[in-house]
């Protein structure tokens, strides 16, 4: 029951993430086309603790739009989206920064990001051994 109401959750916010730029578009006046056609960039977030999403609840989430702007309810959506779009996407290649130290403290956090990027489906879990490292890869995008 508990991972069913997790996945209610993530396709929730994933089809509200990828529908919300989409209905400008049906509100446009009747002959306008759109200036320019892009490939759409919205996902979903999820951080929780645990070591895996199967056995972690959910305990914050963010809607992240990056095409055809930065938007959602990511609070740093537009640098998070530079990070993204600097890495091409690659969720695997936000690396720890630089002089940031962590205690080797573990309380496994576990983030989740599904949704679509640049077109193509995402589906993505990584788990951490605590905040502070979590917190240290990609300064925006897991800063929600």
């Amino acid at each position: 029951m508990r991972n069913t109401a997790r996945w209610a959750i993530t396709l929730g916010l994933t089809a509200a993430a990828v529908c919300a730029p989409l209905t400008g578009a049906a509100l446009a006046a009747p002959g306008s086309a759109p200036s320019a056609l892009y490939a759409p960039s919205a996902l979903v977030l999820t951080m929780g603790h645990g070591e895996s999403a199967m056995t972690a609840a959910p305990e914050r989430a963010a809607t992240l739009t990056c095409a055809p702007g930065s938007s959602g309810t990511h609070p740093a959506a537009a640098s998070a989206c530079a990070e993204l779009n600097g890495v091409g996407g690659d969720l695997d290649a936000l690396t720890m920064r630089e002089g940031v130290f962590c205690t080797k403290e573990y309380d496994p956090v576990v983030v989740t990001v599904a949704g679509v990027w640049q077109g193509e489906r995402v589906s993505y879990e990584r788990v951490f051994s605590n905040e502070c490292v979590m917190n240290a890869h990609g300064s925006s995008v897991f800063a929600f």
